[in-house]
């Protein structure tokens, strides 16, 4: 395989436009292209970010290996159409008080919610200190999975507003809520490093300006 297929291949396979990766590397949009249509080849520099963003060696990178690397020879995964799938199971399960399903394990509290080819599957224990994990399957193949894990940490925090919150999902952050949300003395908080391929996150609900809640959350694609 060449070296502009491998890069056009790793990207698509990561999840990124050309935008988002000449973002990321600092370089411009007609850079990428001119790497994927084989008109110019990264200087070295360049060779060690994207070594670095795809978890590959630069010599996997580099050799002209027809088995050099794993990757999609084709839209195994399709980003965008699974960003839009999650979005919709989150508005059909906890954030529209669904009700939930029978427990996969002891105790737990389950939701589910398919729609294609595609099986969502939340699952979490607890309640005023909790944990669980959401998962997508795709023709009954675990493709994105994410973890999270929370706290109440005052009476006035209202699971009805984090539901509300969750409920107002976007797309540019399709993991908990969007950045900054408010209904009356309530506000709601959310940070993300990463991309849908590789994220962790942070969300936190003040009320009146006191913390009451709070939760970290990561996760990814699963290959």
């Amino acid at each position: 395989m060449k070296l502009d297929e491998k890069l056009l291949l790793l990207r698509k396979k990561n999840g990124y436009s050309q935008e988002q990766l000449a973002d990321k590397l600092e370089v411009a949009r007609q850079t990428i292209g001119k790497w994927e249509n084989g008109q110019a080849i990264p200087e070295i520099g360049m060779f060690i970010k994207l070594s670095e963003l795809y978890h590959v060696t630069i010599d996997r990178l580099i050799k002209d290996d027809e088995c050099n690397i794993a990757l999609f020879t084709g839209d195994h995964i399709k980003v965008k159409s699974l960003v839009q799938f999650l979005i919709e199971a989150k508005q059909h399960s906890y954030a529209a008080h669904a009700k939930e399903v029978d427990p996969c394990r002891t105790a737990s509290h389950d939701l589910a919610y398919e729609s294609g080819n595609y099986k969502y599957y939340d699952s979490y224990f607890g309640g005023q200190q909790f944990s669980g994990e959401e998962v997508i399957w795709q023709e009954d193949q675990p493709i994105w999975t994410m973890n999270y894990c929370g706290r109440v940490l005052s009476m006035d925090f209202s699971g009805d507003f984090l539901k509300d919150a969750l409920f107002h999902v976007q797309e540019d952050k399709p993991y908990r809520g969007p950045s900054f949300y408010q209904s009356g003395e309530y506000t709601y908080h959310c940070k993300v490093d990463g991309e849908f391929v590789w994220f962790q996150g942070y969300e936190e609900i003040f009320y009146n300006g006191e913390k009451v809640y709070e939760c970290f959350f990561h996760g990814g694609i699963v290959k």
